[in-house]
Formats: C-alpha cells, sequence, structure tokens
C-alpha cells in the first residue's frame, strides 16, 4: 500500500491509502477525498479530478500525456504541477506522495 497525502485548500490534510495498480483519483474516491469529483469516473474526459503534484514528487509522478494535457485545458487554475489524477497509476514508489486539490473543479 501507498499512502498519499491530498491538502485541502484551507490547508488541512488527509493520509490515504491507495493499492498498486490503482489510480490515485480511485483512492481519493474511495476514501472520500473533498474535492476530487472524478464525473467522467477516470475517462480523462472531464478534467474534475484535477491535482497539483508536489514539487519533491514532480519527476516521480511523470509529465501528463498529450491527451491528458488536453484535458486539463479544462481544469481551473492550471499550473506547471498540474495532473489529473485519474491518469496517475499508484505504485509502491509512490509512498509518501503529496498532493494539493484545487480550489475548485470546473
Amino acid at each position: 500500500m501507498a499512502k498519499i497525502t491530498f491538502i485541502q485548500p484551507d490547508g488541512s490534510t488527509q493520509v490515504v491509502e491507495a493499492t498498486p495498480g490503482t489510480t490515485v483519483m480511485e483512492a481519493a474516491k474511495l476514501n472520500g477525498v473533498p474535492g476530487i469529483e472524478a464525473e467522467c469516473g477516470g475517462a480523462c474526459a472531464c478534467a474534475t479530478c484535477h491535482v497539483y503534484v508536489s514539487d519533491d514528487w514532480r519527476e516521480q509522478v511523470g509529465a501528463p500525456s498529450e491527451m491528458e494535457e488536453d484535458m486539463l485545458d479544462f481544469a481551473f487554475d492550471v499550473r506547471e504541477s498540474s495532473r489529473l489524477s485519474c491518469q496517475i497509476k499508484v505504485t509502491d514508489a509512490l509512498d509518501g506522495l503529496v498532493l494539493s486539490v484545487p480550489a475548485k473543479q470546473f
């Protein structure tokens, strides 16, 4: 299991456990993380699971695919650290991952 910390816009945190092979979005939804809407269910078709990857983790998480970059155009307040959590596969190497949830999702 990998532990993932979600930081809310108000600074509160929630640590969840995620099974390798699942996505960060699935872990967030299973654990009721506020602000991760995931309206498309993980199909990379809505950008409502947008998160910001902590600078310390950006290299391990990797860059978004071209399809993901196209969907991020629909997200609120996109930054260099923006990713769609449905496109981040959980691995043991991501144990300790820190993500921030945007103030709102579209």
